[in-house]
């Protein structure tokens, strides 16, 4: 991001005999643990060390609720890690046992570009039956219908998003995450365009979602420590939140 991160926003070091701390700080973690051929690392390490735990621990600290852990992937590499607040998926009454239907922080590593992707995801899913799996058909209570509903130019998410492409080098994506609308500073224009891109694709048996994140293409990843891409994504984590909470029934809030 072209604006530094809040001091504040950073994860506490641990104090005492200089031994790495067994709370998941983030100290611990290793920035080849983000492997553009293999995934995101979580297997063989302790726990302290994996990115799930650091990200989950420092959430549920700012935010002062639980976090649900998802993610895509199996083994010791994951490509898609996600966490989203328990409360708002608890809200909802026809899906509060689901995770689709709700927006969530996430980090990927991309093996075919090459860029580590940190921000918010919100899903579609399905629209039409026959359901595929369970829990993925979009339902009526689901936060991709209050992102679509705040699509429109003046809106508060319109405000946010013109903030974070136009100044802050973040991208946002529209789409089955195959044949993506991509939008960035050179073509962003209103949030209009996310609503008017995302009604392109097909409802019948085909997955859609949106995603807002900051690219850090390989060479950052390498030339940053483990620390420092952890307080790097936390940044991330933080801009983006506000866009966030426009799409929640149950918004994050830094207050006790």
């Amino acid at each position: 991001m072209k604006r530094s991160v809040s001091a504040k926003d950073w994860l506490p070091l641990a104090k005492g005999t200089g031994r790495v701390a067994e709370l998941p700080t983030g100290e611990a973690f290793r920035s080849e643990w983000i492997d553009f051929e293999h995934g995101i690392r979580v297997g063989n390490i302790e726990p302290h060390e994996r990115i799930t735990q650091i990200l989950k621990f420092y959430l549920e600290q700012r935010y002062h609720t639980s976090f649900v852990t998802d993610r895509w992937g199996r083994g010791v590499y994951w490509q898609w890690i996600c966490w989203l607040p328990r409360a708002n998926r608890e809200a909802k009454p026809i899906s509060h046992d689901v995770n689709f239907g709700c927006a969530k922080l996430f980090i990927s590593a991309d093996t075919d570009t090459k860029i580590f992707k940190s921000g918010l995801q919100i899903e579609r899913g399905y629209t039409q039956e026959p359901e595929p799996y369970p829990g993925c058909l979009l339902k009526p209570d689901w936060d991709w219908h209050r992102l679509i509903k705040q699509c429109a130019a003046g809106t508060k998410l319109d405000d946010e998003l013109r903030r974070l492409l136009k100044r802050e080098g973040f991208v946002a994506e529209v789409g089955n995450f195959e044949a993506n609308a991509v939008f960035n500073a050179k073509n962003f224009k209103s949030a209009r365009q996310i609503r008017d891109a995302a009604k392109k694709y097909p409802k019948r048996q085909e997955w859609a979602g949106f995603q807002l994140y900051y690219p850090m293409p390989e060479r950052e990843v390498r030339a940053s420590t483990g620390y420092e891409l952890v307080k790097a994504i936390c940044g991330v984590f933080t801009e983006v939140t506000p866009v966030m909470n426009c799409c929640m029934q149950v918004p994050l809030t830094t207050e006790d």
